[in-house]
């Protein structure tokens, strides 16, 4: 049995997806960001945090690789020309998607007032659209951007595309990567986590 520390409101929700994907059973222990029940685990006061046995994880990233390769799914194989393309797409993902939106969270609730730049949000926002352009150009006409197969930059992508559209309203114009992350919203497995955010 896995334990994972933190919100569904937070990157935990590609903790539980990923989880949900992979059939596995979990206990999920809510705790916000900097919460004495995370701060207990982790210095940094970061969620999502996931307990194995007497061991602990941190970073949404970490957890789900650690997860797809423990179970055999999600990912392809270490030491692969097919999974070196999935570690790019991840490194894309975290770079190019998920680092504009955590800019444009930092100097809107993170930062303490007097550090927030609301000039910073407008360039954040300059190169989440140039990402998802990119975005377009690579996936072409794949339905998942290593091929046939749901991999776990797939998941963070549609996670941060969430993140983009309902949390810092940033649209996803029409076309290749809006109809992307609509068909990775009808895998089962995203409804059912969905499900449980909404709890």
């Amino acid at each position: 049995m896995y334990k994972i520390i933190g919100s569904p409101l937070t990157r935990a929700f590609r903790v539980i997806w990923c989880m949900e994907e992979l059939g596995l059973e979990y206990d999920l222990v809510s705790a916000k960001p900097h919460s004495p029940e995370i701060l207990d685990l982790n210095p940094s006061g970061k969620v999502p945090a996931l307990i194995v046995g007497d061991d602990i994880i941190f970073d949404s990233t970490a957890i789900c690789q650690f997860l797809a390769d423990k179970h055999g799914a999600l990912t392809h194989k270490a030491g692969t020309i097919e999974r070196a393309h999935q570690d790019s797409w991840t490194h894309f993902a975290l770079d190019e998607v998920d680092g504009p939106l955590w800019t444009a969270a930092k100097h809107t609730f993170s930062y303490p007032e007097e550090l927030r730049c609301k000039e910073a949000k407008p360039a954040a926002k300059f190169e989440f659209d140039r990402a998802i352009k990119a975005l377009e150009i690579r996936l072409g006409d794949k339905p998942f951007v290593t091929g046939d197969t749901f991999t776990l930059p797939d998941l963070i992508l549609c996670h941060c595309a969430n993140w983009a559209q309902f949390g810092t309203k940033w649209p996803i114009p029409e076309g290749k990567a809006k109809d992307y992350f609509n068909r990775i919203r009808q895998r089962p497995a995203y409804k059912e986590t969905i499900r449980i955010l909404k709890k």
